[in-house]
């Protein structure tokens, strides 16, 4: 009974092992099985994005006017909304310090004038030398000079209307001490211009957008009409304060319109993936085939054997009724899992179905 004892626990571990080995084998299997997705193939024809963007009503020649020098301002002779005649005079500076200069420039020059007579006939007289006679000169040409700034300023201590047109904004008030340059008036056209309407983007946007891309704009002041319109041009720095880009987008039938500088308007902007260096590549992909989206980057699952997923990161560069634009990210898939991303990560093996 002894000897029979060890050789009974022998077979009874060889029958375990094998029974674990089953079972790991099974196991094994289990977890190996393909994971049945559906999938979509991703072509690399260029696609247009439809981008949305608001944003206020403003012409082409709209101007801020301001003084060249600094002082008092004097006098507004127009209010907001009233109609000007090119060349009318619209705010003046006191000129009480400004005309004191002049009058000293003035002065100056004819003493200098004075001098420099004096100096050539000395000269003629051989009582003077050619140096003293040519400091004189000098003399008189710095003067004259200074005259001519003094007088200069004295022009610019008024502002006149560049052009027929309206005065949008009064900047400033009367008795207000300005700065050279400080914006007074805001004026624009009188009709003979083209309304524009200034939309911020994104930099995602600004990037997919480029001049004489075609859009269409409304307003809610009129619901129900819209003009055509295309890009005019896009702005090569962020607002400071905003920190969006702005786009410009002119309305190509609208100059009789009855729009006001300041309105709100929409604009739905269509790119042209054809055009521009940013445009190269997009794609139009299901909602369900993304996931973890968060601002402009989101992933998908894709595949480009039919038998391994690989989960890569995306960029979102619009989002559309039915599908989402994206623009980066997609270079090397041959395919887009489309159903049964829930149960996949990064590397399952997938069976693709119909």
């Amino acid at each position: 009974m002894k000897i029979l004892y060890p050789m009974a626990w022998l077979m009874l571990l060889t029958v375990s092992l094998n029974s674990c080995g089953e079972k790991s084998e099974a196991a094994k299997t289990q977890e190996t099985d393909p994971i049945p997705v559906k999938t979509m193939a991703l072509s690399t024809e260029n696609t247009a994005a439809t981008i949305a963007a608001a944003g206020q009503f403003t012409t082409d020649d709209e101007v801020y006017l301001s003084f060249k020098t600094g002082g008092i301002l004097q006098t507004l002779y127009v209010e907001e909304g009233q109609a000007v005649r090119k060349g009318q005079l619209l705010a003046t500076l006191n000129t009480t310090e400004i005309d004191a200069q002049v009058q000293q420039a003035q002065l100056a020059l004819e003493k200098a004038k004075r001098d420099h007579a004096r100096v050539t006939n000395l000269y003629e007289d051989s009582v003077a030398t050619l140096e003293q006679l040519q400091n004189s000169k000098t003399a008189l040409e710095v003067a004259t000079q200074q005259w001519e700034s003094a007088r200069f300023n004295r022009e610019y201590a008024e502002i006149h209307a560049p052009h027929r047109g309206y005065v949008l904004r009064k900047l400033a008030r009367e008795g207000q001490v300005v700065s050279p340059g400080t914006p007074i008036l805001q004026a624009n056209g009188a009709g003979s211009a083209q309304w524009l309407l200034k939309v911020g983007v994104s930099d995602r946007e600004w990037a997919m957008i480029q001049p004489a891309d075609q859009a269409l704009v409304e307003t809610t002041a009129m619901p129900g009409r819209q003009w055509s319109a295309r890009v005019l041009r896009k702005s090569q720095s962020a607002d400071p304060q905003s920190g969006s880009f702005t786009v410009d987008v002119a309305l190509e039938d609208a100059q009789t319109a009855p729009l006001a500088t300041g309105m709100f308007g929409k604009a739905t902007i269509t790119t042209n993936p054809a055009s521009g260096q940013h445009n190269s590549q997009y794609w139009a992909i299901p909602y369900d085939a993304l996931l973890d989206g968060e601002g402009s980057t989101g992933y998908v699952f894709v595949t480009n054997d039919g038998k391994m997923a690989e989960k890569v990161e995306v960029t979102i560069a619009g989002i559309e009724k039915d599908q989402v634009i994206v623009s980066d990210g997609l270079q090397e898939a041959d395919a887009l899992i489309i159903a049964g991303s829930a149960y996949l990560t990064d590397s399952s093996i997938i069976r693709v179905i119909e």
